[in-house]
């Protein structure tokens, strides 16, 4: 009975905060401007890691559009998501939790924006395999675009 009871309340505060990411209707997040920065400035940019990957959704989440790096840029073109509270969009090597946890924040993202451009100078771009879209107020992964 015990486990029961355990096992239904961990089902509702799961459902619960991914019900929150994903119908964050009311929530504003600030949407990025047309460039954000990151800080880091231990390592640089390989100008010449032009790569470029597609969005699919992830965790029954919709995420659409292509990711692109060029140089010190990361560019969304065609960009949509699900609804989110606290999107940002990740460097990582996987799309789990724990490869979100692990990667690079870049910034704030817009689920309604089509065309987003985001910073990278003083980031090695080429130790990243993954652009991920994730909420980090229900640290629920929405999407990806695998770099090639």
């Amino acid at each position: 009975m015990r486990k029961t009871l355990l096992l239904a309340a961990t089902a509702v505060a799961l459902t619960a905060g991914l019900t929150a990411c994903s119908a964050g209707a009311g929530a504003d997040t600030a949407n990025p401007s047309s460039s954000s920065s990151s800080s880091s400035s231990n390592s640089t940019t390989a100008a010449s890691d032009d790569r470029t990957g597609t969005f699919s959704g992830l965790n029954k989440m919709t995420v659409a559009g292509t990711a692109t790096i060029a140089g010190d840029t990361l560019t969304l073109a065609g960009f949509s998501s699900d609804e989110g509270p606290d999107l940002h969009v990740y460097l990582t090597n996987g799309t789990d939790e724990a490869a979100v946890t692990a990667g690079k924040q870049i910034s704030a993202v817009s689920y309604d924006k089509a065309s987003q451009t985001f910073d990278l100078k003083g980031i090695d771009t080429s130790s990243y395999t993954d652009v991920v879209i994730h909420c980090d107020k229900a640290k629920a992964v929405f999407g990806a675009a695998a770099l090639a």
